[in-house]
């Protein structure tokens, strides 16, 4: 048996596979903020185990009043009322459709606390809202930020009885590079500049962290930081670099990601616009000129892994060859982990050479 750590944090995914093994629990899954909390979403449209249920779009709940959880609806011929669920929860759609519903209710802590009552009903282990039962086997779960944070997040006791309490990490480096890889969302230039930056992905809890000038800290005054959600906006303004000038570049990123983080991804931008063209290794790659710094070396090394595909595979390969064994490696690693890119590289002889010559590497 596996040693036990009491008291850690899951991943995102972990928090996913247990929220689906235990759907007649209801669990308030907390993190730092930026960490991904609102996508674990994707997870449950994406599993094949899911395929039947309906998965609603987030509950914002901090923006919810009463009347946008349910309208009472007067039957005038039994002289009653009935509650109509909004459409945003997928209720009636389940209820009608027969299939269990995915319901989360994101920031929850911050929402009113009539609102909180009002919802309290879905977090029985027979969920309704109003006076409509959820299908047998739904899910409802709920986020929210950690108190340490001081950004409002409150339960009342009964509350946070109702569910079962679970703590998410924050992704490491490693983490968000092989995902920002996989779904081609990130930049190389913001994918080589985490590589070159781990402590990106520190907590402001973890010891020697206070100052850390990258991330959000709460005991200090910050209006922008790295975080992964705004290291994703980063990456849209990097990827579209070219359509404004550095001053503009600058300004964007500094108030995306703070001052600290801009300046240094300034250095790695800068070497992506050094690197030789993609067509020149292509059709050369024994003579293309080959970077001699650690920066540019990742900075071309994640790029490639977006770019190459079944016919750039083999002359890349003759020209990754040419780079120390450290960046050899670092792209054979994440181009094998991209889901999107596997077909291709282990399509190509040249790359399964490149294996068997050099598994000391991996």
């Amino acid at each position: 048996m596996s040693e036990i750590s009491f008291g850690s944090k899951l991943s995102l995914k972990q928090a996913a596979q247990l929220i689906m093994a235990v759907p007649e629990n209801r669990f308030l899954v907390r993190g730092e903020m930026g960490t991904g909390k609102s996508a674990m979403l994707d997870y449950f449209r994406e599993h094949p185990a899911m395929s039947d249920y309906l998965v609603a779009d987030p509950l914002d709940a901090q923006t919810l009043d009463l009347g946008d959880t349910a309208m009472p609806v007067v039957d005038k011929e039994r002289m009653v009322t009935n509650y109509a669920p909004n459409s945003r929860f997928k209720i009636s759609e389940a209820i009608a459709a027969n299939r269990p519903v995915v319901i989360m209710l994101d920031e929850f802590g911050k929402a009113m606390a009539p609102v909180q009552n009002m919802l309290h009903p879905l977090l029985e282990v027979r969920a309704r809202l109003g006076d409509l039962y959820l299908p047998e086997g739904s899910i409802i779960y709920a986020t929210s930020n950690l108190a340490g944070e001081s950004v409002g997040d409150t339960f009342k006791m009964h509350t946070i009885n109702r569910m079962s309490v679970i703590e998410v990490a924050k992704p490491t480096a490693e983490q968000w590079i092989e995902w920002g890889v996989m779904t081609g969302k990130i930049d190389p230039v913001v994918l080589a500049f985490v590589a070159a930056f781990p402590q990106l992905f520190a907590s402001f809890m973890d010891e020697g962290q206070n100052e850390n000038p990258y991330i959000g800290n709460p005991r200090h005054v910050q209006f922008s930081f790295w975080s992964g959600r705004s290291g994703e906006r980063a990456s849209n303004i990097v990827r579209r670099r070219h359509m404004f000038d550095e001053a503009t570049l600058v300004a964007g990123l500094k108030g995306t990601i703070g001052e600290a983080a801009a300046r240094d991804m300034q250095a790695f931008i800068a070497y992506q616009d050094q690197l030789p063209s993609w067509k020149s290794i292509i059709d050369d790659p024994q003579h293309t000129m080959v970077p001699d710094s650690p920066g540019a070396c990742s900075v071309l090394v994640f790029g490639a892994i977006q770019k190459v595909d079944s016919k750039s595979i083999d002359p890349f390969m003759d020209y990754m060859e040419r780079f120390e064994p450290e960046w050899q490696a670092a792209f054979a690693i994440n181009v094998a982990k991209n889901s999107a890119k596997q077909a291709v590289a282990f399509g190509s002889k040249k790359f399964a050479e490149w294996l068997l010559n050099n598994e000391d590497l991996l």
